[in-house]
């Protein structure tokens, strides 16, 4: 970091560094320039005064002009008068003029006579020099505010970063995300580096919440495999136990209940492991989806004919509501065996809690650019305080727990639904039951 900030402010003095010299280099020639171009019109205009003088009546006529300008003029002019006899009158003082510091000009007449004004350029020479002193004073103040600027500014941008690198050490060091940066602007100010570290905050919540998810699912996992693996045992323990007592067949026949007890225990542990894997490459968008154009009338029809036995079993009415023939409102792009995966879910969460005599009723529709599948019971309800926690991983209410399952399918329903860009909600009422809207984008082509 102190490289970076050092680098920063070396670049931010040099460039104003040059850009102020190259600002106090030009100030300065064209003031040279202004100036030189002051005397050059003043010579230019003292030539053509003495040219019309000279016309009017002569030499005598022109140092009478001369004589009267340096007399009421401060500033003193070199003029030189050359006849056609090559005789030379110089009508100034013609004292302490330095040829090297006398810049002329001439202009030849009429009668072939040629006048030239010359002016001194020590004056403009002395301000000049004093002006540079002064530039040269504003440089060195210039490359000590660069610097000083360059050094404040840095460490003002390096702060957000600095507090970044120290999350991110204190992360490293501790294990811990759940320290957060603050975000030293206000939203919405498109700052780069508050941006940065509102995306970093966000990024913690993401790994904190995937963290606290798989800590939570690992502790239910551990829970929940611990009773098949101990029916398991038991069974095998009681088999071998009773073995030692019985005949042949009779041993033949309690082995073959204790092996498919075992096999029943076996495919409990493997469904659980393979959901819970389903979500987790659902939730990290590694599931393999085929998607293509489903309407969701079939996926839901499906669903009903699966599940229309197992409701008349239970005494519970099933129904299905869903578009007319021709209407594509409901065609979605999608994994199909996925979407029927989550009807089913959906369907069988809610008829086994819909007691005998009670209603499930699946409905399919459009709103806006989604299309809806929608799941309602008149089941038992959800208790407030359990309703945001229904699609948690292996969570089970407490009046669920009395029926079997492993608490995983609405939290894959949920998965399986947001990899497919949509979204579910559940709203519930104790005693008058419940509502799961699953909301899918609709395929563009319909």
């Amino acid at each position: 970091m102190p490289k970076f900030g050092l680098r920063i402010a070396l670049w931010y003095a040099t460039l104003f560094v040059v850009g102020a010299l190259a600002i106090v280099f030009l100030t300065y020639y064209l003031t040279a320039s202004s100036l030189a171009q002051r005397d050059q019109q003043l010579i230019r205009g003292k030539l053509a005064d003495y040219g019309a003088a000279y016309a009017r009546g002569g030499i005598r006529v022109l140092a009478a002009t001369v004589r009267a300008e340096q007399e009421a003029a401060p500033e003193r002019l070199f003029v030189r008068v050359v006849n056609r006899g090559v005789e030379a009158v110089v009508l100034s003082n013609a004292e302490g003029w330095d040829p090297e510091t006398l810049e002329t000009a001439s202009v030849q007449l009429a009668d072939g006579t040629l006048v030239q004004v010359g002016k001194s350029t020590e004056a403009r020479e002395a301000l000049l020099a004093r002006f540079r002193a002064v530039l040269g004073i504003v440089a060195l103040s210039i490359v000590v505010i660069a610097l000083t600027g360059g050094w404040l500014v840095t460490q003002s941008a390096v702060v957000p970063i600095r507090r970044l690198t120290r999350a991110v050490r204190r992360i490293i060091r501790t294990g811990r995300t759940d320290a957060r940066v603050p975000v030293a602007g206000t939203p919405g100010n498109d700052d780069a580096i508050d941006e940065l570290t509102v995306l970093f905050n966000t990024m913690l919540d993401k790994i904190e919440g995937l963290v606290d998810g798989m800590r939570g699912a690992l502790d239910n996992v551990s829970h929940d495999l611990r009773t098949p693996l101990t029916r398991l045992r038991g069974t095998a323990e009681l088999a071998l136990a009773a073995a030692a007592s019985e005949d042949d067949r009779e041993r033949d026949v309690h082995y073959r209940e204790a092996l498919a007890d075992c096999v029943e225990e076996t495919d409990r542990v493997l469904v659980m492991l393979n959901t819970l894997m389903d979500i987790s490459e659902a939730e990290s968008g590694a599931m393999k989806l085929t998607r293509e154009p489903v309407p969701l009338a079939e996926v839901v029809a499906r669903a009903v004919d699966l599940y229309r036995d197992v409701a008349e079993a239970k005494g519970v009415k099933l129904t299905a509501s869903v578009p007319g023939a021709g209407r594509t409102v409901d065609v979605v792009t999608g994994d199909r065996i996925r979407l029927e995966q989550v009807a089913a879910n959906l369907l069988d969460n809610a008829i086994k809690y819909t007691p005998a005599g009670g209603e499930v009723r699946i409905e399919v529709g459009r709103d806006g650019d989604a299309a809806v599948l929608q799941v309602r019971d008149t089941g038992q309800g959800i208790p407030a305080d359990e309703l945001p926690r229904v699609f948690d991983r292996l969570f089970r209410g407490d009046a669920s727990r009395t029926e079997r399952g492993l608490g995983l399918g609405m939290s894959l329903v949920k998965a399986v639904v947001e990899a497919h860009g949509g979204k579910i909600e559940a709203t519930s009422e104790i005693g008058r039951g419940s509502v799961f809207a699953v909301s899918l984008p609709v395929s563009p082509s319909h």
